[in-house]
C-alpha cells in the first residue's frame, strides 16, 4: 500500500503553496508565472518535466516497470474581482484578448487543483519504494476557454509523454469539505458558445420606416431561442440555451445598423446537441428573413466536448476513493450541465478517463458561494488534504505493488 497520510510538514507546505497560488492567478493561456512556479516545484523534487501548449507543464515520474497513469490539474484563473476578504485574496489584474485590463481571481478553484497535484507528486516521489510504473502529471492551462487541452495535444503532448492507460482528474466544488462526488458514464455536458451578428439598416429614430431595426430583430430571436428547450427538446433530454450578452446602438435616437449577441448551449448527448444547434441556425436565419434583414453571421467562439467517465475505470476509482475516505464520504451524483475540456486529453489518443469532484465548503454553511463567484473560497482544511488523498488513492490503485 502507498502511504497517503501527509506529514505535518507536507500539510504546512501545501497550505503555503495554495495561498501563494490563490494570490497570484493568471488568465487563460497567460499562466506564465504559474507555469514557472510549477516547474520550480518539479525541479526541486527531481521530476523531469517539459513545457507544452504554451503555458502548460508536464511532469513525468518514472519508477520502473508498471502501468502509466496520467493526472491532470488545470491552472488558469478568471476575470473576476475577488471579494472574499481573505488575507491572501488576489489583487492581480490581467488583459483580455481585446486588450481590456480586468481583475483576476481563482474563482473556480484551480489553485487547489495545482496545489493538491504538486503535493501528491511530492508524496509519490518520496514513497517510490511502495509503487512502480509511471505517472504523467499534466498541469493544463486554458480550461476556462476550452483552449488548453487542445493546445497541449496539438503541441505533441502524447508524442513526448508516455501513453497512459487512463487519464484522471478532479475539481473542487461547493459541497461539504472532506467528501467526494462522482458520476458514472456521462458526467458533464458538451458546451458550444456562439457569437451572432445581426445586420440592419440605420436611420433616425423618428424615421423607423427607413430602417431595418436589428434590435427588434434581436428581441424576436432571443425570445424564440428560449422555445428550443421548452418546445422542441424532449422534456427528459437536458439542454440549456443561455444568451449572455447583447450589444447594439450608440444613441437613443438612432436605429443602429447592427446588433450582436452571444449564447451558450449545454447538452448531454450528441443527438440533442445537433438538434439544438440546427434550431439556433433555423431561428436566427428565419427571423432575419421575415424582418427583411440581410443574412446574419454565426461564429463559433469555442466548444467543450462532453465528459464521459469510462464505466470500468470509474468503478475502480470509486472503490479506491471509498477505501481511502470511507463509503459515506463518496457519493454518486447525476450529470452536471457544466463543461470541461479534460476529456480531450484522453479522447485524442483513445484512452479512457475518469473525473470526480471534491468538496470545498464548510458543512455548516447552508449557502456556500458557488464557482465563478467573487466570494468563492474553499475552506483550506480539510479540502486540500482530501484532494491529495483522492489523488494518492486513485492513482495509487493502478501503481501499488
Amino acid at each position: 500500500m502507498i502511504p497517503t497520510a501527509l506529514p505535518d510538514t507536507h500539510t504546512r507546505d501545501l497550505l503555503e503553496m495554495y495561498r501563494h497560488l490563490h494570490a497570484h492567478p493568471e488568465l487563460s493561456m497567460q499562466e506564465h508565472e504559474t507555469a514557472t512556479f510549477i516547474e520550480a516545484e518539479l525541479t526541486a523534487l527531481g521530476i523531469e518535466h517539459f513545457r507544452c501548449g504554451g503555458t502548460g507543464v508536464v511532469g513525468i515520474e518514472r519508477n520502473g516497470d508498471g502501468p502509466v497513469v496520467a493526472f491532470r490539474a488545470d491552472t488558469d484563473g478568471l476575470p473576476i474581482k475577488e471579494d472574499t476578504g481573505a488575507e491572501y485574496a488576489s489583487t492581480a489584474t490581467g488583459f483580455l484578448p481585446d486588450g481590456q485590463e480586468v481583475p483576476v481571481m481563482h474563482g473556480c478553484g484551480h489553485d487547489t487543483h495545482v496545489a493538491t497535484a504538486l503535493a501528491a507528486a511530492r508524496r509519490f516521489h518520496e514513497e517510490r519504494d511502495h509503487w512502480s510504473g509511471t505517472i504523467v502529471w499534466i498541469f493544463q492551462p486554458g480550461e476556462e476557454t476550452a483552449a488548453g487541452a487542445r493546445a497541449m495535444v496539438d503541441d505533441g503532448l502524447w508524442d513526448r509523454a508516455p501513453r497512459p492507460e487512463v487519464v484522471l482528474g478532479q475539481h473542487v466544488f461547493p459541497f461539504p469539505t472532506g467528501t467526494v462526488a462522482i458520476t458514472r458514464n456521462a458526467a458533464m455536458a458538451a458546451a458550444d458558445s456562439l457569437r451572432v451578428i445581426l445586420f440592419g439598416a440605420q436611420s433616425h429614430g423618428s424615421q423607423p420606416q427607413d430602417s431595418v431595426d436589428p434590435i427588434i430583430l434581436g428581441a424576436h430571436i432571443l425570445t424564440r431561442l428560449q422555445t428550443i428547450v421548452s418546445r422542441e427538446v424532449a422534456p427528459l433530454d437536458p439542454a440549456v440555451v443561455t444568451v449572455g450578452t447583447f450589444h447594439a446602438g450608440l444613441k437613443e435616437n438612432i436605429i443602429p445598423d447592427r446588433a450582436e449577441f452571444t449564447l451558450n448551449i449545454r447538452t448531454l448527448t450528441g443527438r440533442v446537441r445537433e438538434q439544438v444547434l440546427a434550431a439556433v441556425e433555423r431561428i436566427v436565419y428565419g427571423e432575419a428573413q421575415v424582418s427583411g434583414a440581410p443574412k446574419p453571421l454565426i461564429e463559433e467562439l469555442y466548444t467543450f466536448p462532453q465528459l464521459i467517465n469510462d464505466a470500468e475505470h470509474t468503478e475502480r476509482v470509486i472503490d479506491a476513493l471509498r477505501g481511502e475516505l470511507g463509503e459515506d464520504n463518496v457519493s454518486l451524483v447525476p450529470p452536471k450541465m457544466g463543461s470541461e475540456d479534460f476529456g480531450w486529453l484522453g479522447e485524442s489518443i483513445g484512452v479512457p478517463s475518469v473525473f470526480w469532484m471534491f468538496g470545498g465548503a464548510d458543512p455548516a454553511d447552508e449557502n456556500p458561494a458557488k464557482n465563478h463567484s467573487p466570494f468563492f473560497l474553499p475552506v483550506p482544511e480539510p479540502t486540500l488534504v482530501t484532494g491529495v488523498r483522492a489523488i494518492m488513492s486513485t492513482v495509487g490503485s493502478y501503481l501499488g505493488r
